[in-house]
């Protein structure tokens, strides 16, 4: 274990970009990077290429394997979407607010889901994403 915690990284998830874990736990919490659609080849749930190199980006397809994506780290810890406390959402367009909402609404309610703030990005990492979320969760 480091100073700052023990970190998680997984060898069946997409890689990170730089030199960061896909979360760390300390002090009894798991912190979860800020987690995309990206899966291990490097290809994205929600995106499909059309024949003219544009791509359909797909809001609720994104938000659904984000969401998957951190359950499998927190799993990793035995932990589940459940020990959530906050979630940090980034949207490139806040167009997509309401359809992202219908995705995270069939994970989480109010009475025993996590605080959350949504915030407008102008980008992220890659063209093809329009939504990563970040976590933070009680270890159990």
């Amino acid at each position: 274990m480091s100073t700052n915690g023990t970190p998680i990284i997984l060898k069946d998830r997409a890689q990170a970009l730089a030199h960061y874990p896909h979360g760390r736990i300390a002090n009894g919490m798991i912190y979860v990077s800020g987690i995309s659609s990206r899966r291990l080849d490097n290809t994205y749930e929600g995106v499909k290429e059309n024949a003219d190199g544009t791509f359909e980006l797909d809001i609720k397809a994104q938000t659904k394997a984000v969401i998957e994506n951190i359950n499998v780290i927190l799993q990793s810890q035995g932990a589940s979407l459940a020990n959530i406390v906050d979630m940090t959402v980034f949207l490139t367009d806040m167009k997509h607010y309401g359809a992202m909402n219908q995705v995270y609404n069939e994970y989480f309610d109010a009475e025993t889901g996590p605080s959350r703030t949504c915030v407008g990005v102008l980008t992220l990492p890659s063209p093809k994403l329009l939504i990563e979320i970040k976590a933070i969760a009680l270890a159990p």
